[in-house]
């Protein structure tokens, strides 16, 4: 018994520290959104030919060293090139014109290539579209537990699954902010997967308390008889 309070406790602890930690680390460095959410710059360049992906990944390796890039195909014979990075400084531009030009005898120009701003993306906005969707899931959720395990007291269990359900969500993305997990179109089917195996030990949990719950109410009626 003792153990298993000191187990408590540690858990309860720990889940304290890593929450304080996240905290800490989205003040002070905030999440770490994937490039795609970033604030960046871009250009498109107008190859007139077929391109392959890999081709140009190495160039802007060179170009741009370590910093995080995007390319994508763009237009609809995909002969044009959209380029996307943290930065792209005048001379990582010519660098980036004149490797082009050498592998597919373009004849781009720096004057005529315009670097494009790309605002970022706040986070609200990111999750803007599954609001709506989720609150109505948790609430039906919520209905189905509070009349399903209602011999356990349907306000304590709908309290406690929203307890848990909270702490669950501040607990990954504390974890998400101190591991620096980018931000991104995994973000919102992790939050989801979270939600799901949370869900799932609730309810066993529930369905353990009612099984005792009916196992005594079954002796109470045999003692009376």
């Amino acid at each position: 018994m003792k153990q298993f309070i000191k187990s408590k406790q540690l858990k309860i602890v720990l889940m304290i520290l890593i929450i304080i930690a996240g905290i800490v680390m989205i003040a002070v460095k905030g999440f770490n959104f994937d490039l795609k959410y970033q604030d960046t710059q871009r250009v498109e360049l107008y190859l007139q030919t077929e391109f392959n992906i890999a081709d140009i990944k190495q160039i802007t390796n060179e170009v741009f060293g370590n910093q995080k890039v995007m390319i994508q195909k763009v237009e609809v014979f995909e002969d044009s090139v959209s380029i996307t990075t943290t930065s792209i400084s005048d001379e990582q531009k010519n660098n980036l014109i004149t490797k082009i030009n050498e592998k597919y005898g373009t004849e781009l120009t720096a004057e005529d290539t315009q670097v494009q701003h790309i605002a970022h993306t706040r986070g609200r906005d990111i999750i803007k579209p599954y609001i709506i969707p989720f609150a109505i899931a948790i609430l039906i959720t919520l209905i189905y537990l509070g009349i399903r395990y209602y011999k356990l007291n349907t306000v304590k269990v709908v309290s406690k699954t929203i307890g848990i359900m909270l702490l669950s969500q501040v607990l990954l993305f504390s974890i998400i902010a101190i591991t620096r997990i980018p931000i991104g179109r995994l973000t919102i089917p992790i939050v989801i997967l979270v939600y799901l195996f949370t869900l799932f030990g609730m309810t066993s949990r529930f369905e353990n308390n009612l099984e005792k719950k009916k196992s005594e109410e079954s002796k109470e009626k045999k003692g009376k008889k």
